[in-house]
Protein backbone atom coordinates (compact mmCIF):
# COMPACT_ATOMS: atom_id res chain seq x y z
CA UNK A 1 0.00 0.00 0.00
CA UNK A 2 2.67 2.29 0.41
CA UNK A 3 4.02 2.00 -3.21
CA UNK A 4 0.83 2.42 -4.05
CA UNK A 5 0.18 5.75 -1.82
CA UNK A 6 3.53 7.17 -2.89
CA UNK A 7 3.08 6.32 -6.59
CA UNK A 8 -0.61 8.25 -6.31
CA UNK A 9 1.25 11.57 -4.46
CA UNK A 10 3.95 11.29 -6.94
CA UNK A 11 1.33 10.96 -9.94
CA UNK A 12 -1.03 14.13 -8.64
CA UNK A 13 2.12 16.09 -8.33
CA UNK A 14 3.60 15.48 -11.66
CA UNK A 15 0.24 17.21 -13.03
CA UNK A 16 0.97 20.24 -10.41
CA UNK A 17 1.78 21.92 -7.57
CA UNK A 18 -0.10 20.85 -4.03
CA UNK A 19 -0.39 22.14 -0.89
CA UNK A 20 0.18 19.71 1.95
CA UNK A 21 -3.10 19.97 3.33
CA UNK A 22 -4.43 19.29 -0.75
CA UNK A 23 -2.53 16.45 -0.85
CA UNK A 24 -3.67 15.17 2.60
CA UNK A 25 -7.00 15.16 1.88
CA UNK A 26 -6.71 13.47 -1.93
CA UNK A 27 -5.12 10.80 -0.19
CA UNK A 28 -6.49 10.14 3.10
CA UNK A 29 -9.16 7.47 1.31
CA UNK A 30 -6.10 5.28 0.56
CA UNK A 31 -4.17 5.65 3.53
CA UNK A 32 -3.93 2.88 5.82
CA UNK A 33 -3.65 4.94 8.70
CA UNK A 34 -2.75 8.84 9.26
CA UNK A 35 0.50 7.91 10.78
CA UNK A 36 1.75 6.25 6.84
CA UNK A 37 0.24 9.72 5.34
CA UNK A 38 1.87 11.66 7.46
CA UNK A 39 5.18 9.98 7.00
CA UNK A 40 4.74 10.16 3.67
CA UNK A 41 4.19 13.62 3.32
CA UNK A 42 6.90 14.70 5.13
CA UNK A 43 9.42 12.44 3.10
CA UNK A 44 7.92 14.36 0.13
CA UNK A 45 8.44 17.84 1.89
CA UNK A 46 12.07 16.62 3.01
CA UNK A 47 13.05 15.79 -0.83
CA UNK A 48 11.51 19.04 -2.44
CA UNK A 49 8.32 17.17 -4.00
CA UNK A 50 6.18 19.00 -2.43
CA UNK A 51 6.37 22.50 -1.26
CA UNK A 52 3.94 24.80 -0.13
CA UNK A 53 6.12 27.60 -0.81
CA UNK A 54 6.49 26.81 -4.11
CA UNK A 55 3.02 26.19 -4.24
CA UNK A 56 1.87 30.22 -2.89
CA UNK A 57 4.72 31.17 -5.16
CA UNK A 58 3.41 29.41 -8.37
CA UNK A 59 -0.52 30.26 -7.41
CA UNK A 60 0.53 33.94 -6.99
CA UNK A 61 2.33 34.20 -10.38
CA UNK A 62 0.00 32.42 -12.31
CA UNK A 63 -3.74 34.02 -11.05
CA UNK A 64 -1.70 37.36 -10.24
CA UNK A 65 -2.68 39.28 -13.45
CA UNK A 66 -6.75 38.14 -13.22
CA UNK A 67 -7.03 38.37 -8.77
CA UNK A 68 -6.18 41.02 -6.34
CA UNK A 69 -4.15 40.31 -3.75
CA UNK A 70 -6.65 39.73 -1.19
CA UNK A 71 -8.79 36.65 -3.46
CA UNK A 72 -5.45 35.39 -3.80
CA UNK A 73 -4.90 35.36 -0.35
CA UNK A 74 -7.74 34.29 0.59
CA UNK A 75 -7.72 31.09 -1.63
CA UNK A 76 -4.41 30.30 -0.67
CA UNK A 77 -5.30 30.54 3.21
CA UNK A 78 -8.35 27.94 2.52
CA UNK A 79 -5.62 25.58 0.55
CA UNK A 80 -3.75 25.25 3.86
CA UNK A 81 -0.67 27.87 3.05
CA UNK A 82 1.00 29.59 6.19
CA UNK A 83 0.27 32.98 6.12
CA UNK A 84 3.91 34.14 6.19
CA UNK A 85 4.43 32.10 3.14
CA UNK A 86 1.20 33.79 1.93
CA UNK A 87 3.10 37.44 2.57
CA UNK A 88 6.49 36.31 0.92
CA UNK A 89 4.28 35.42 -2.18
CA UNK A 90 2.42 38.66 -2.53
CA UNK A 91 5.30 40.86 -1.57
CA UNK A 92 5.61 43.43 -4.06
CA UNK A 93 2.22 42.83 -6.39
CA UNK A 94 1.31 45.97 -7.97
CA UNK A 95 -2.62 45.60 -7.73
CA UNK A 96 -3.21 48.79 -8.85
CA UNK A 97 -1.75 47.90 -12.69
CA UNK A 98 -3.44 44.37 -12.47
CA UNK A 99 -6.61 46.31 -11.51
CA UNK A 100 -6.59 48.58 -14.33
CA UNK A 101 -5.66 45.94 -17.05
CA UNK A 102 -8.67 43.85 -16.09
CA UNK A 103 -10.65 47.16 -15.65
CA UNK A 104 -9.56 47.94 -19.36
CA UNK A 105 -10.25 44.42 -20.88
CA UNK A 106 -13.57 44.53 -19.20
CA UNK A 107 -15.17 47.88 -19.80
CA UNK A 108 -12.54 50.18 -20.74
CA UNK A 109 -14.53 53.34 -20.25
CA UNK A 110 -15.45 55.45 -17.38
CA UNK A 111 -19.06 54.37 -16.07
CA UNK A 112 -21.88 57.03 -17.26
CA UNK A 113 -24.22 56.11 -14.92
CA UNK A 114 -23.77 55.31 -10.86
CA UNK A 115 -25.58 51.81 -11.88
CA UNK A 116 -22.79 51.57 -14.09
CA UNK A 117 -20.53 52.63 -11.78
CA UNK A 118 -21.74 50.25 -8.81
CA UNK A 119 -21.20 47.19 -11.73
CA UNK A 120 -17.23 48.16 -12.42
CA UNK A 121 -17.11 48.54 -8.22
CA UNK A 122 -18.41 44.93 -7.92
CA UNK A 123 -16.64 43.72 -10.51
CA UNK A 124 -13.29 44.79 -9.33
CA UNK A 125 -14.14 44.09 -5.71
CA UNK A 126 -14.84 40.64 -6.77
CA UNK A 127 -11.92 39.95 -8.44
CA UNK A 128 -10.15 40.34 -5.02
CA UNK A 129 -9.20 44.26 -5.41
CA UNK A 130 -9.25 46.32 -2.21
CA UNK A 131 -11.25 50.15 -2.46
CA UNK A 132 -8.45 52.23 -2.59
CA UNK A 133 -7.38 50.32 -5.54
CA UNK A 134 -10.49 50.78 -6.97
CA UNK A 135 -11.30 53.89 -6.54
CA UNK A 136 -8.15 54.66 -7.97
CA UNK A 137 -8.62 52.95 -11.15
CA UNK A 138 -12.36 54.66 -11.53
CA UNK A 139 -11.22 58.04 -10.21
CA UNK A 140 -7.56 58.03 -12.53
CA UNK A 141 -8.77 55.54 -15.38
CA UNK A 142 -9.58 58.24 -17.73
CA UNK A 143 -6.36 60.54 -17.08
CA UNK A 144 -3.72 57.60 -17.16
CA UNK A 145 -5.13 55.29 -19.98
CA UNK A 146 -6.57 58.12 -22.75
CA UNK A 147 -4.19 60.96 -24.04
CA UNK A 148 -5.96 64.51 -23.91
CA UNK A 149 -6.94 66.62 -26.91
CA UNK A 150 -4.52 68.49 -28.43
CA UNK A 151 -5.69 70.43 -31.00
Amino acid sequence: MEKSLRARAVDLLSRREYTRRELERRLAPFAESPEQLSALLDDLAEHSWQSDQRFAQQFADSKGQRYGSRRLQQEMRQRGVDAELIRDALQGRDDLAAAQAQWRKKFGRMPDTPQERARQIRFLAGRGFPMSVIAKVLSGAADDDFPADED
